[in-house]
């Protein structure tokens, strides 16, 4: 009796997407590490856990310069120089990194060591409370005058007329968008995690808010100064706000002041 054996040809199915998908995965690789813990997200976490300051300065500030860049293109608002890269983009970082940063950094570990240890629903939501009525207006205010001091505020009347008019506007935004994001670093995410997790929110957000700021400078300007294009060449008009110092106030009063013989429009500090 004789068996024969045929040799058996085995054809690797192609993958639907084929390098695209190969790419994609390994950038998730590269930034999750995978199954080890050589990604960049995993060295990340670590920095942040033995160099938690310096990693959130870094990313504070990496993200406000972005944030005003990103929403420059937006909103297509370019520079006299042809760009989308303004004087603000290295204030932005610097406010990023040395104030936005160490004042989460602080307020933050304060609100973690006061909660620390206690998970019941009931210090959930004290805690919530907490952010949203301590933490955030100490945050709130700092960047509201912060940002004023950006837009050419000089005096402790300009900074304080600015942080009255946009404190109520800002903490509306925060109230909404706060409770969910704590509640979800809460649910899902590690205690070191959470500024950055917040810096990301708000970067979403700050971006969003900025970019139609612009939008509507951009179309007041033009309305006033059909002609005007690029708009950042000209010094007739001017529009401030606290959170653009190329916008306009949040309130949309504006006073009349003389500049070098050009009438253009400045807030009402």
């Amino acid at each position: 009796m004789s068996v024969k054996f045929e040799k058996e040809t085995v054809r690797d199915t192609p993958v639907p997407g084929g390098r695209k998908h190969e790419f994609a995965h390994e950038i998730g690789e590269r930034l999750t590490g995978g199954e080890s813990t050589q990604g960049y997200l995993a060295a990340y976490l670590q920095q942040l856990q033995t160099n938690p300051l310096r990693t959130k300065m870094l990313t504070s500030g990496t993200l406000s310069a972005l944030q005003e860049v990103l929403a420059s293109w937006i909103a297509k608002d370019v520079s006299s120089h042809g760009h989308y890269i303004n004087s603000r983009v290295p204030k932005m970082a610097v406010y990023g990194a040395f104030i936005s940063a160490p004042l989460g950094h602080f307020l933050i570990s304060i609100l973690q060591r006061v909660f620390k240890g206690r998970t019941s629903l009931s210090a959930k939501i004290m805690q919530i409370l907490v952010s949203n009525l301590i933490v955030s207006p100490i945050q709130n205010t700092v960047y509201l005058a912060s940002m004023a001091i950006i837009a050419g505020a000089r005096t402790f009347h300009q900074i304080r007329a600015t942080v009255r008019v946009g404190f109520m506007p800002v903490m509306k935004v925060s109230w909404i968008t706060s409770p969910l994001a704590l509640a979800f670093a809460q649910k899902f995410l590690p205690e070191h995690t959470w500024v950055p997790f917040f810096n990301i929110i708000a970067f979403v957000i700050g971006t969003w808010i900025n970019s139609q700021t612009k939008k509507k400078r951009l179309q007041a300007l033009r309305r006033k100064v059909p002609w005007l294009l690029p708009l950042s060449e000209t010094p007739l008009i001017a529009w401030k706000h606290y959170g653009d110092d190329e916008g306009r106030s949040a309130s949309g009063r504006s006073a009349s002041v003389r500049n070098e013989g050009s009438s253009y429009s400045k807030p009402g500090y």
